[in-house]
């Protein structure tokens, strides 16, 4: 009877254990681009291991600003509490990721020196993912938000006696953060200055002290004679490219204000301009196509030719502002123009007798606001 009971018991014991399920892992993951996991925390330690950027690493033991942690091949160790992230902050990068996943390249760029991915646009926002100089990464959307001012500056001018103070703080200086993706589909805000939009020096030369916000290809033209070498041999297809460009400016309320199309001079051997239209509000993205002119008279009009197609903002409505949340910017009703590069000509797609819809120039709109300024 007492072995009945004592066996009784011990499947009871058992079957309480099962119903304490061990509680699942809690993760951090290295924000640093590299670092040694320590056996203690105290000014002399032994290394245990090695970390790098992205490792996702099982929570052991915390203390303050340190985390003790388990490589996913078993080695434990501590690591400053500082160069990690925890699941919060990675589930929310991994939903940038996955929302902006299918939106279309607008441009590209590549990384000018080492650089954080943050996971909204703002320096002191969360960071994970680095990148190193020279990362290629996909351009996907601009925001703009108010360059960060030391705590009391103005107050502390005034306070010094500065006469030049003024009594009614400035408006905000802008700076652009551009939302990436790299090679691997990490995907971020970065900040603007840390990265250079891709075009060919070729093009740039040509830029007049406009800053190319985007270079697409829309054709190639064959000249054996070009001129042009590449890795030590003569390029005989020559690019021919759409280009948008802006002022070097940060916290416009466009994306480009100037539309060139270059195409190439097979017996000059250099790029000429096709196209050129400025003093737009234009956003990005610029699309290309093949297409034909359904309102065109020649005999080319039903072959298809590289076109392409932009937005302006219309001339009924007024310059956006972005959101001062997230930094977006939303312009209200655009026109849409396209156009078809015949030969070395571009031609408006537009159905006869028509002179497209109304557009918005920011040059009319800056002698607007200054003509009401003088006035008051």
């Amino acid at each position: 009877m007492y072995v009945a009971a004592a066996l009784l018991c011990s499947v009871a014991l058992s079957g309480c254990s099962h119903l304490h399920s061990k509680p699942p892992d809690k993760y951090v993951y290295v924000t640093a681009k590299q670092a040694f996991l320590v056996d203690r925390v105290a000014a002399v330690s032994n290394r245990t291991g090695e970390v790098k950027n992205g490792d996702k690493l099982v929570v052991v033991e915390r203390a303050r600003r340190w985390v003790q942690v388990r490589t996913p091949d078993g080695k434990i160790g501590w690591i400053r509490e500082k160069e990690t992230a925890d699941q919060e902050t990675a589930a929310q990068f991994e939903d940038l990721r996955v929302s902006h996943l299918k939106n279309p390249a607008v441009g590209d760029a590549t990384v000018r020196d080492e650089a954080l991915l943050h996971v909204a646009p703002g320096r002191e926002t969360a960071f994970f993912f680095r990148l190193q100089e020279g990362d290629k990464l996909s351009l996907v959307e601009r925001a703009m938000i108010a360059k960060p001012v030391a705590p009391g500056t103005a107050v502390a001018a005034a306070a010094a006696g500065d006469k030049d103070a003024p009594a009614v703080p400035p408006a905000p200086v802008m700076e652009d953060w551009w939302l990436v993706r790299d090679a691997k589909g990490d995907t971020g805000w970065i900040y603007s200055h840390l990265i250079d939009v891709d075009a060919p020096d070729t093009l740039t030369r040509y830029a007049e002290g406009q800053r190319i916000v985007g270079a697409y290809i829309l054709s190639h033209v064959d000249d054996p004679d070009s001129g042009m070498v590449n890795n030590g041999q003569t390029v005989t297809s020559i690019p021919e490219y759409l280009t948008v460009l802006a002022p070097y400016k940060a916290g416009l309320p466009y994306d480009f204000d100037q539309v060139r199309v270059f195409t190439w001079n097979t017996k000059k051997h250099r790029y000429e301009t096709a196209f050129r239209e400025h003093n737009v509000a234009g956003y990005l993205p610029v699309t290309l196509a093949m297409k034909t002119d359904p309102y065109g008279k020649s005999q080319d009009a039903s072959t298809p030719m590289p076109a392409f197609s932009y937005n302006v903002l219309a001339g009924d409505q007024s310059i956006p502002q972005s959101d001062p949340q997230t930094g977006l910017l939303t312009p209200g009703k655009t026109v849409t123009k396209t156009y078809r590069l015949e030969g070395n000509v571009c031609r408006r797609i537009l159905a006869p007798g028509t002179t497209g819809p109304e557009e918005f120039h920011p040059v009319a709109e800056e002698k607007k606001d200054k003509s009401k300024k003088g006035k008051k």
